[in-house]
């Protein structure tokens, strides 16, 4: 059902500042289509990659919900290929299904948040979930229609990685499908709530890297008991407080480290943005995490640069065009 019936497009670009939130604004008219921005296509076995990018020192942001900002909703192709304009980062999605079985990005259970429909968000079809548009995190309608599974996978060919997170309307089968058959296994990390599902998404997909929550020595072995190789496993570390020593402990196993700085008024993020203390980004990633989930990527991949631990033009695969 439509909440709204008109619709307005709001990309309003904002000053001429130099800023890393300027430079997202003005790019966010690019949409799909800019020639210019990063691209992270490793060679190969993505643990490869990320034990090349920890060789080099080097941290990578995690766009959660693709990235959102003002004029860009999340998980919308156009925020993802904004932000890959700006920065090298990974692309965090959720995948949810329509009434008719379509794999479609959705982060809620119902459309009100973010879409100009309403009702439940497994209860409409493909059909009618297309007409709707996207707002963006202050509500402002914009020209973006949420997008399907298979367009962003397509999309991310070649040009990022994706972090998959699956609501509870989606199949792992399904989702397995469609990556099978785009033959993106190599592309994708797999965001797993237990280690019955880690076991269960790596029987479907045994080349995919996959995030399991991990907060002992323990809990590293009962995925590994499971059926799920260390060299398939990341580390999700929570979004509480750094670990070093659980980050050392997961690094001497082949697992790479994720910690998240993402979250409601008390996280990480917007404790950072409240105090400009911009540069604990980089401690963070000194402790010995490799990827930082982050609802403020840019600030994020600023900090790094700043401190030499961002990922660079022709590093492991990481190139700028």
């Amino acid at each position: 059902m439509l909440k709204r019936g008109a619709l307005v497009a709001t990309l309003c670009l904002a000053g001429c500042g130099g800023s890393a939130d300027d430079a997202g604004e003005l790019n966010a008219a690019a949409g799909p289509s800019a020639t210019s921005g990063w691209t992270i296509a490793p060679d190969g076995n993505l643990n490869d990659f990320f034990e090349c990018l920890e060789a080099a020192g080097m941290a990578l942001v995690s766009a959660h919900r693709g990235g959102p900002y003002p004029g860009l909703p999340e998980n919308a192709v156009e925020t993802m290929d904004a932000i890959m304009t700006d920065l090298p980062a990974i692309m965090e999605i959720d995948v949810a299904t329509s009434a008719d079985g379509v794999l479609y990005l959705m982060h809620d259970d119902t459309l009100e948040r973010t879409t100009t429909g309403s009702g439940k968000a497994d209860a409409l079809t493909w059909d009618e979930i297309k007409n709707l548009r996207l707002e963006d995190e202050d509500g402002a309608v914009t020209n973006f229609a949420p997008a399907r599974f298979d367009e962003a996978l397509a999309w991310a060919k070649g040009r990022t990685l994706l972090q998959v997170d699956f609501k509870r309307s989606t199949r792992y089968e399904d989702v397995a499908n469609e990556i099978n058959r785009q033959d993106a296994e190599d592309q994708v990390i797999l965001i797993a709530y237990s280690m019955a599902s880690a076991a269960k998404l790596h029987r479907l997909m045994p080349s995919a890297m996959i995030s399991v929550s991990v907060n002992s020595q323990s809990e590293i072995n009962r995925a590994v008991a499971v059926g799920v190789p260390a060299t398939r496993l990341m580390g999700f570390t929570g979004t509480e407080e750094p670990r070093p020593r659980l980050f050392s402990v997961l690094n001497n196993r082949d697992i790479e480290v994720i910690f998240g700085t993402l979250g409601g008024r008390t996280s990480i993020d917007n404790v950072i943005a409240r105090s400009g203390e911009e540069d604990r980004y980089a401690e963070i990633a000194a402790a010995g995490v490799d990827i930082i989930a982050t609802d403020r990527p840019r600030q994020a991949f600023a900090a790094l640069a700043q401190a030499g631990r961002a990922p660079e033009d022709g590093v492991c695969g990481i190139s700028k065009r």
